[in-house]
């Protein structure tokens, strides 16, 4: 099994506490002249919300969509009154183009952005974009510039040289102890030298997939963001 591919057999991630109180719309997300496959999850009360870009792990890896730190992200989300936008990038599942080495797939969070930004169930006050992974790096690229990016969220992330010096926006990075791909010294390493203010967390016991702890780092990144954002 690969270990970014997202379960779709009903195991306890799936079928994980918040999904009753999420409605989800499919959507076509038009980038740079493709279209991408996209999904827009809402809590299941009055709007508008706050509101979440996710990016998928490494495309060329099997990262999707349906990821399971993604899922569980989502559903912590929508949880706690706050709208995401999961989208498969450029080449994956029904979404078209082919991988472009992180420079098109952050063509494609912009366009997520902008898509979230203006539904009409959407905040577009209080936007943030959180990444997993190599959707970490796109994330942490994206919302250093975007000026509709409020608050930015990364799990495991690859850290881009020199992102987030001057921004100050509130940011959090997540990643776990035993992690042997994007070790925990270089995220550390990484994120000594961003902007106030951030939040670094490094978690004992966790490696660079999150198995059995997706309804943990969806709670932080909830968290986050709902205080962030102004939910409570």
């Amino acid at each position: 099994m690969n270990p970014y591919v997202g379960c779709s057999h009903g195991c306890r991630y799936c079928q994980a506490r918040g999904s009753e109180h999420m409605r989800k719309t499919q959507i076509d997300l038009p980038s740079s002249g493709l279209v991408l496959e996209a999904c827009l999850d809402l809590p299941a009360v009055s709007g508008p919300f706050p509101g979440v870009v996710l990016c998928h792990p490494h495309p060329l890896y099997g990262g999707n969509m349906n990821n399971n730190v993604i899922l569980a992200i989502s559903r912590a989300l929508t949880g706690n009154g706050i709208a995401s936008l999961r989208f498969n990038f450029r080449g994956v599942g029904r979404s078209q183009g082919c991988f472009a080495n992180g420079v098109g797939e952050q063509e494609d969070a912009e366009a997520a952005l902008l898509l979230l930004s203006n539904r009409e169930e959407i905040d577009p006050s209080r936007i943030g974009i959180m990444g997993y992974s190599f959707g970490g790096m796109v994330a942490l690229a994206v919302g250093d510039t975007n000026n509709v990016v409020r608050a930015i969220a990364a799990v495991s992330p690859v850290i881009p040289a020199d992102v987030l010096k001057q921004c100050a926006k509130p940011k959090l990075i997540v990643t776990g102890a035993e992690d042997n791909i994007i070790t925990p010294s270089s995220v550390l390493k990484e994120t000594a030298g961003m902007a106030e203010p951030k939040i670094v967390e490094v978690i004992a016991g966790v490696d660079h997939f999150w198995w059995g702890y997706e309804a943990r780092v969806g709670e932080m990144v909830a968290d986050f963001f709902a205080r962030v954002l102004a939910i409570r």
